[in-house]
């Protein structure tokens, strides 16, 4: 039998992968998607979206602990049922899973289950594997297409001084699927995963100690905001240590003993779990690419602005081809990458319009440049601030923490960067994407009305404070 031909085949079936192969059929492109393991990735199944609804239960268990702040009390005791947490976030996960097979089914998109492995000139082989839940799927067999677009993803990065052994020390993984809560949890980390999961372990019960590499938590946000997020943590009771770094892991007694060294020296601390959450490493390895050419550096596919690698008809998206690692991130690229590859009038990404999340309560969100990048750049600066603590809204809400800080061009009103902590900054950051993308000015966003009283008010505060006329503060 001639083996199956495509205009696009796409390896993986995470936001990326899917998205993309949607797209591809809107074009009247005839596609098909690889996925060794279960339809969605890594961000349906083990990533951002059950880690989502993990962190919803912290934050309702985060409200119960001050119910007299809202004017309520309960007769109850309100607690944490661990099992059933973790339950509702598989079923989320599940509820996602059976949404991508929908849009499959819906768009006419082949899905073939296998471990692929590009075979060269235009051909990738399809082994049967083992998904997450332990299942064999597919079968041997051999595709071809004119277009191949691998987008296997990432997986947690595994330290030599932590290595995974899933029990003592963890990934990101069992972190957000085992069901047992431990007593106290080290975590090896204080970007984006390691903050969300010190916020939801700590809420739940959990004792937390959170170290840090960086002498700030989330290290690749702006000044302001990692010592604004370190100081919510600390007053939330949770245990942060930056300049600091796990140097040994005693496994053999019933508790660790973790070594950390620290500016001042050693310490050792006991706790009953490890989590390593230091990023993470794409999937490149035994997918072909070295038989079939494909250029590697770093760890992560060479591609250009249109996504192609250096080998016609073979491109990569998302995670593994580079940072920034995030599902959006992924999902544009493939967009762009299949509007290119049908003729259409694209133009590249601009990864400084890239917005970077934390879901952790305050929430963390940004975009383009931090007042520091900016200085470097060789801009000359209007910085402006507001606090939520003015925010009618924040405060009607019981979360006045945090601040929009935005970042100007003093001498054109270009909106450089903007910088946001506090509740739902992850919902307010996309006016400023938007903004960005359309080239607007700090005075077309002053004379942009914003509704009141919302949270979104911050961002025109803030502008009019960048530049002087600040109304509320």
């Amino acid at each position: 039998m001639a083996a199956a031909s495509y205009d696009v085949l796409i390896i993986g079936t995470g936001p990326g992968g899917y998205e993309t192969a949607i797209r591809a059929t809107q074009l009247g492109l005839k596609t098909a998607v690889i996925e060794k393991n279960k339809l969605g990735g890594v961000c349906l199944n083990i990533g951002c979206i059950p880690t989502k609804a993990l962190l919803k239960s912290a934050e309702i268990m985060e409200y119960t602990s001050h119910l007299d702040a809202y004017g309520l009390s309960s007769d109850g005791t309100i607690k944490a049922e661990f099992d059933k947490v973790i339950g509702r976030s598989r079923g989320v996960a599940d509820k996602m899973n059976k949404g991508v097979a929908y849009l499959m089914n819906k768009n006419k998109i082949d899905v073939l289950f296998g471990h692929a492995r590009l075979a060269g000139n235009g051909k990738v082989d399809i082994e049967p594997s083992t998904d997450m839940d332990g299942k064999k799927v597919g079968e041997k067999q051999t595709v071809s297409a004119k277009h191949i677009i691998v987008a296997t993803g990432a997986r947690p990065r595994e330290l030599p001084s932590l290595p995974f052994d899933g029990k003592k020390i963890i990934s990101s993984k069992e972190a957000l699927m085992q069901t047992t809560r431990p007593n106290r949890l080290i975590i090896c980390g204080a970007g984006a995963i390691g903050v969300e999961f010190a916020y939801f372990y700590h809420h739940m019960g959990t004792e937390v100690t959170i170290v840090e590499l960086q002498d700030r938590m989330v290290p690749v946000e702006d000044k302001d905001v990692s010592r604004e997020l370190a100081r919510a943590f600390k007053k939330a009771g949770i245990n942060v240590m930056t300049g600091a770094m796990v140097k040994n892991v005693d496994t053999k007694g019933k508790t660790l003993k973790v070594t950390i060294e620290t500016k001042k020296g050693e310490e050792v601390i006991e706790t009953d779990q490890v989590l390593s959450a230091v990023g993470v490493a794409g999937n490149i390895e035994d997918i072909g690419l070295e038989e079939a050419g494909v250029k590697t550096e770093k760890g992560a596919i060479v591609i250009d602005e249109f996504c192609r690698t250096n080998v016609s008809g073979v491109y990569a998206i998302g995670d593994v081809a580079g940072p920034p690692w995030l599902a959006h991130k992924a999902s544009h690229e493939g967009v762009i990458c299949v509007e290119k590859i049908a003729g259409e009038n694209v133009h590249p990404m601009n990864k400084l319009n890239i917005p970077g999340c934390t879901y952790c309560q305050p929430q963390v969100a940004s975009v383009g440049y931090t007042e520091e990048a900016a200085k470097a750049a060789g801009y000359d600066l209007k910085v402006g601030k507001f606090p939520f603590t003015a925010s009618g809204k924040a405060s009607a809400m019981g979360h006045n923490e945090g601040f929009v800080k935005v970042v100007f061009d003093a001498k054109y009103g270009e909106l450089l960067g903007c910088h946001i902590i506090g509740y739902d900054a992850t919902e307010l950051i996309a006016e400023i994407v938007t903004a960005r993308t359309l080239e607007t000015t700090a005075h077309e966003i002053m004379e942009s009305i914003h509704p009141h009283p919302t949270l979104s008010e911050a961002v025109l505060e803030a502008t009019r404070a960048a530049y002087g006329v600040s109304i509320n503060i």
